[in-house]
């Protein structure tokens, strides 16, 4: 049919009207929080580079989950930022780290109210700011440093059970090892942890996006770059493969990072699995929204709705967002 017959616009008449054929729903419960926990403070930091974010002293920590969980969200995501750094990582797997007495206190006061989710990572706790163990690089008397993937492995697990073990409900491994899905996964279930959840970055790309989270989370890498572990954006079907992997070793959820220029990957992620996908709409993301909002060209809250309901729409069933607390009572008001 064409116009005039076919109109369109009959479909928009009202808001009622528009609301019963909407076709992508979001709503906070699609939402997760990140938390930025620091050791070592006693007040709140604001990140510089991401107004309104900001990094909390373990004391606040339980304040910031109520006002996540009263505006309708029902996971944080916790990164920790520890008080001291060594080539090993080692505070990334301390039973009584940042994380770890995060984690726990926040098990303690809310229990199944809220899901912890939680980063299995190295960079914010190695002197190098890499995700994984470095070694020499082979050649005579050593060459460059170079990231061991194997051996990181071992770390990740670590970190992983140690999480667990503080009342985690989903372990996130964010390091882009090869095999750090098996790997978390048997050193899970080997410690009785059986019914943790493993969401792994499956696609996680080399990306200028991340910037403002190496400012929040003091882990940028302190010599060349993350290119030989993390994905490079111009290839679709590396990031399918990497993804198809994680499934494979495991995975319970995989996540697609960042989101916004990544639509695709989230989209063909939805057509391939039946598992849950998970999109990470990164600190870059944020911070262009806010500056442009500070400044007065865009309205910001208007500009992250359309955002997440891209991602929404793209086929991700969880977003992982700086914007959540921002947009959840719009959402509720939509």
């Amino acid at each position: 049919m064409r116009f005039p017959i076919r109109r369109l616009r009959r479909l928009r008449k009202t808001a009622k009207m528009r609301s019963m054929i909407r076709e992508t729903t979001l709503l906070p419960s699609d939402l997760v929080c990140p938390v930025f926990v620091q050791e070592g403070i006693d007040e709140r930091i604001t990140v510089e580079s991401m107004p309104g974010i900001q990094r909390l002293p373990l004391s606040d920590v339980i304040g910031e989950v109520e006002s996540i969980k009263s505006a309708g969200i029902p996971a944080i995501m916790l990164f920790g930022l520890p008080s001291s750094k060594d080539d090993a990582g080692s505070s990334a797997f301390d039973g009584d780290g940042i994380v770890q007495r995060a984690a726990s206190e926040v098990s303690r006061a809310f229990g199944d109210d809220i899901v912890i989710m939680s980063d299995v990572c190295l960079c914010q706790y190695t002197l190098s700011g890499h995700c994984g163990v470095i070694r020499d690089g082979p050649g005579r008397g050593g060459g460059s440093p170079v990231i061991d993937n194997d051996s990181s492995l071992e770390v990740l697990a670590k970190i992983a059970v140690s999480q667990a073990e503080s009342g985690v409900d989903v372990v996130s491994p964010s390091a882009m090892m090869d095999g750090q899905v098996s790997a978390i996964r048997t050193a899970l279930d080997d410690s009785g942890f059986s019914d943790v959840l493993i969401m792994p970055h499956s696609a996680k790309h080399r990306s200028g996006f991340y910037s403002p989270f190496r400012d929040a989370a003091e882990c940028a890498p302190q010599f060349g770059d993350r290119s030989t572990y993390q994905m490079p954006y111009t290839n679709a079907r590396e990031a399918m493969l990497e993804i198809e992997s994680d499934v494979e070793e495991g995975a319970d959820i995989v996540m697609i990072k960042p989101a916004l220029a990544y639509l695709d990957l989230v989209a063909e992620a939805r057509r391939r699995l039946d598992l849950p996908v998970a999109a990470f709409s990164v600190s870059g993301e944020y911070a262009l929204v806010r500056a442009a909002a500070a400044a007065g060209y865009v309205d910001g809250t208007q500009i992250a709705l359309e955002i997440l309901h891209s991602i929404k729409r793209a086929g991700a069933d969880i977003i992982v967002t700086y914007f959540a607390k921002d947009v959840a009572g719009s959402l509720l008001a939509e």
